[in-house]
């Protein structure tokens, strides 16, 4: 999925107490076409990144036509992650993908140096619902060859009251089959009725908690569907609570400790490198070769703004 934003704001960010902290979400529209509103709560004023997780828009659920309507787009430095509760969405790129997913089934686009991509929902019967990610690359991997890889058999297993699909990584003795290149996990967990849970954690992660639907309470704090719930290294259980059917999305990871310059849909290290890659993509480098959808056009990158973009930590941000 694009940034949107055609004049994405360079926010200056006010220290972070690295405490347990609930972030409320900010409203952004989905594509121009669409109109439709989501909320986005990473990357957050107070808390940039969760692990190598970086980006996180939570759209839906809508029957609105077209909703999701996205045409080519460029990436750099990360990885995208596409995670549905209902709907259909078609993801075309630069190699030659072409990829339905459907609710339960994970894209797992790896930009690397550059890839360009587009996405069109399909079915106009049912509401488009879901989460779309970002992961940030190290900088050993991030000028990698780019790859895009579909999964359609994760594992999904009980725990207590609650339906868990593991999207990335490791969590209760489970192992996800796709590839990241940094220490993280992510997870679908649906409560079917009101219950509660122990949910073991990592204690050298990070952790973050979207609150999709019902009435959750997490380690005691009550935490409003669209809101994300931080939790800060040393944690090593997670007390949730639910007062009936529930859905959430856990994000993990060690905390990620380089620098990097992230703006529009590019993540570099430098100021120089997201202007080259802005040039590129607007010159239609070889980096980003034309593919055909049934949205046709590119998204032209905003103008670069009128100073330079630092390298920040997990408390700035270029936005």
């Amino acid at each position: 999925m694009s940034n949107q934003e055609q004049s994405p704001e360079i926010v200056e960010c006010p220290p972070s107490s690295h405490g347990e902290v609930t972030l409320a979400p900010r409203l952004v529209k989905l594509t121009p076409r669409s109109n439709i509103s989501i909320r986005r709560t990473l990357p957050h004023r107070d808390i940039r990144m969760i692990g190598a997780w970086c980006f996180l828009d939570h759209y839906g659920p809508t029957n609105q036509a077209n909703a999701m309507s996205v045409a080519a787009h460029p990436h750099t430095g990360l990885q995208t992650v596409s995670w549905l509760f209902s709907g259909e969405i078609e993801h075309r790129d630069s190699l030659g993908s072409i990829q339905v997913i459907n609710p339960g089934e994970l894209n797992l686009m790896t930009s690397g140096v550059g890839i360009a991509h587009s996405e069109l929902s399909l079915n106009e019967e049912v509401d488009l619902h879901g989460v779309q990610l970002w992961i940030v690359l190290p900088d050993s991997d991030r000028d990698m060859s780019p790859i895009f890889a579909h999964h359609n058999d994760l594992p999904v297993f009980e725990f207590g009251p609650a339906i868990v699909r593991l999207m990335i990584g490791e969590l209760l003795d489970h192992k996800s089959s796709a590839k990241v290149y940094s220490k993280l996990v992510g997870a679908e967990i649906g409560f079917r009725h009101k219950g509660t849970l122990q949910l073991p954690l990592n204690k050298e992660f990070e952790y973050g908690i979207l609150i999709d639907s019902g009435e959750v309470t997490l380690n005691g704090v009550i935490v409003p569907p669209g809101s994300l719930h931080y939790l800060p290294q040393g944690k090593k259980v997670l007390g949730v609570a639910s007062l009936g059917a529930s859905r959430m999305m856990l994000l993990g990871g060690e905390p990620f400790k380089e620098e990097i310059v992230m703006w529009w849909n590019f993540i570099g290290r430098t100021h120089d490198e997201i202007v080259a890659m802005r040039e590129e993509w607007q010159n239609q480098s070889t980096k980003f070769p034309a593919f055909a959808d049934r949205l046709g056009g590119r998204i032209p990158a905003p103008a670069m703004p009128n100073v330079r973009l630092a390298p920040r930590t997990n408390r700035q941000i270029n936005w």
